[in-house]
């Protein structure tokens, strides 16, 4: 099997001291592989949200190894770090985080923008992700004057600004009615098969998480089942028979550095 794309080993996060101290996760120990679409779903207080703030190198674990394509990554520099987000991952939220007072070509252009790349390179680039996404005509209004279908895509667009390799939605669909949320899913699952896009997705919608390749439920900070394969709507959901926390054979996670992807 191919190495993981991204991949965590023996993943702990506290938060608080003493009496107060919270336990996120609690070692959590699996791979995602490159152009998989995995669904992290769990109740709020299950982890699932700091869990992706980690593989995503928005946090740092307390303890344990975060890896890219074998290379852990979580002790690197800041600015290294930054970088690496930057140019691998894009991002898709809840609540959107539109700057309301830049075009939405603006908006969409931003990881170029902190990238360095010039202005003309990062509108044609703009224009070529929202045409993708069908948003060409609102290129250039402000983030405003859109609906929340609209905004989505817009955040869509600026996800894939960068060709990222892997692409974190935190509830996509949170903020939006049914037949909106439905076309955000298509989009994004069109997107990870017809590119090849690795899609991470927290999220609480079972509609969603059943069109993923891999569930994996969270409750009190351990993955403590997996489910495989796309649900047909109104199916049950097939299982993987062993445990998660069952023994399994690791493969070493190598030191980043000279021959790293990046």
């Amino acid at each position: 099997m191919s190495t993981p794309v991204l991949e965590t080993e023996n993943l702990v996060k506290v938060y608080g001291r003493g009496p107060a101290q919270f336990h996120a996760l609690k070692g959590l120990t699996f791979g995602i592989h490159r152009g998989e679409s995995v669904a992290i779903v769990g109740k709020s207080g299950s982890g699932k949200s700091t869990l992706m703030h980690l593989l995503a190198l928005l946090d740092e674990p307390t303890s344990g190894v975060v890896a890219l394509d074998g290379r852990p990554v979580s002790k690197l520099k800041p600015k290294v770090v930054s970088a690496l987000r930057n140019e691998t991952f894009g991002f898709v939220f809840q609540q959107f985080f539109l700057n309301p007072h830049q075009t939405v070509l603006e908006n969409v252009t931003l990881p170029l923008k902190i990238a360095g790349v010039p202005r003309a390179e990062r509108d044609r680039r703009g224009m070529g992700a929202l045409e993708q996404l069908e948003m060409a005509d609102k290129a250039k209004n402000r983030a405003t004057d859109l609906s929340g279908g609209q905004k989505q895509r817009a955040c869509i667009a600026r996800a894939l600004i960068n060709n990222p390799d892997v692409v974190f939605a935190d509830e996509p669909t949170g903020n939006l009615d049914s037949a909106t949320s439905e076309t955000v899913e298509d989009i994004l699952l069109n997107l990870q098969r017809e590119h090849g896009i690795t899609l991470v997705v927290v999220t609480h919608d079972e509609d969603l998480a059943g069109k993923c390749q891999r569930r994996l439920i969270m409750q009190d900070g351990q993955i403590v089942d997996e489910h495989t394969g796309v649900l047909p709507a109104g199916a049950g959901r097939q299982r993987r028979a062993a445990p998660h926390g069952a023994s399994r054979p690791r493969r070493r996670i190598l030191p980043f550095g000279r021959g790293a992807r990046r």
